[in-house]
């Protein structure tokens, strides 16, 4: 039961990384549609965060009032139908209102799949489990590609996704019964994950190094988020690249986090999370100085799968280092803040790029993200020096 219980976390990790990168694939095609500026894709973008922020700082209480299943299938749900409202709008206000329930319902079942998988996988899980979330990534931007190349618009590349997000939510109502009998294994009594007090804002930032891993959370999915929103409007202002041609070139930052998060499963058996953190960020250096050289196009690619294979280990790791360095039972509300941070992160960081490209450039891509990692790098160290001396 156990096992079959993470084939279907697999699925789900899979269904949490399709939509992520699509609104950067289909943004060159669609803001020339609703005639509004490129930067726009930011509001839509923050809007999306902003749901996010509210779910995952309620995903400890959600977690332990209703359980992982269940909030992770009404979770799914809800992103499911802001899919379908995506491929039925007509105008740029239509998006902003279908990304609150796409906002909420992907930051309640992203906190609390990744607690369950911290309390209760060993470290390669949660690197193989990511690089699921980087498979659904990668096939974003080539479904989306396909219904532009197809000639069927973006509006269908939404409405493919939300087929399959309806698919996966009919996997996780048949798998309830699963999550109670462990639930039930873990504590001794059905509907044990209710008993536990939620913890408030105030007392987890209380908690050592919490201010600082929340940083180090908010300047990864900066990073993260920003590559993948901007990376093919780069492509396609920067570099002169069709904009169907970028939409698949793009994907390569997804994929350089796929395998990297493959090959992260298979190193974490002889490194441990904060050795992966710090290899992680290496290469992320190394990505943005290939974009920084002037190597022309193929650099810009290859600098693209670098960052991502450099961003493959940094999300698992944090995650599943929380329970050791803050105890499990404050895990799931430690997660939930660093979440919250995150997206925090995702919600300012990649519109203010945005702004910047309107009115300066779109080559200032690269050192935007240089600063933010050395910020990230920065913040993490400090918190690991807060850690040992606490």
């Amino acid at each position: 039961m156990f096992q079959l219980l993470l084939v279907i976390i697999y699925l789900a990790f899979i269904s949490l990384g399709l939509p992520d990168s699509l609104l950067g694939s289909a943004w060159p095609t669609m803001y020339q549609e609703f005639s509004v500026p490129v930067s726009y894709a930011g509001g839509i973008s923050m809007i999306i965060a902003a749901g996010t922020i509210v779910s995952s700082l309620q995903s400890d209480r959600l977690t332990k009032s209703f359980g992982t299943g269940k909030v992770t299938a009404a979770s799914v749900l809800m992103t499911a139908a802001a899919l379908f409202g995506f491929s039925i709008s007509h105008s740029y206000a239509a998006l902003c209102l279908w990304a609150v329930p796409y906002g909420l319902g992907a930051g309640s079942v992203d906190a609390s799949l990744n607690n369950y998988v911290a309390l209760h996988y060993a470290s390669r899980h949660m690197s193989w489990l990511h690089c699921m979330w980087g498979i659904g990534a990668s096939l974003g931007p080539y479904i989306m590609g396909y219904a532009l190349s197809g000639g069927q618009g973006w509006n269908m590349g939404y409405r493919y996704i939300g087929i399959l997000q309806v698919a996966l939510t009919a996997v996780l109502v048949f798998s309830l019964p699963l999550w109670k009998k462990q639930a039930t294994s873990d504590t001794g009594q059905a509907g044990g994950e209710g008993k536990a007090r939620a913890l408030t804002l105030g007392q987890i930032l209380k908690i050592p190094g919490a201010k600082e891993v929340m940083v180090t959370f908010f300047c990864y999915c900066a990073l993260e988020q920003t590559a993948g929103l901007w990376a093919s409007s780069y492509l396609v202002l920067r570099r002169g690249l069709p904009a169907e041609t970028a939409a698949g070139l793009a994907s390569l930052f997804f994929i350089g986090i796929t395998a990297g998060r493959a090959f992260s499963g298979f190193l974490t058996m002889k490194l441990n999370d904060t050795q992966m953190i710090r290899l992680g960020q290496g290469l992320i250096l190394l990505g943005i100085v290939l974009l920084l050289l002037p190597f022309g196009s193929t650099g810009t690619l290859l600098g693209l799968v670098m960052i991502g294979l450099g961003c493959a280990p940094v999300y698992p790791s944090i995650i599943h280092s929380t329970p050791e360095h803050f105890g499990a039972d404050k895990s799931q509300a430690m997660i939930g803040v660093q979440m919250a941070s995150a997206y925090v992160g995702t919600c300012f960081m990649p519109p203010v790029f945005g702004f910047l490209a309107n009115h300066i450039g779109v080559f200032l891509f690269p050192v935007y993200l240089l600063a933010i990692l050395a910020l990230m790098a920065a913040m993490h160290e400090k918190m690991l020096k807060r850690l040992l001396h606490s």
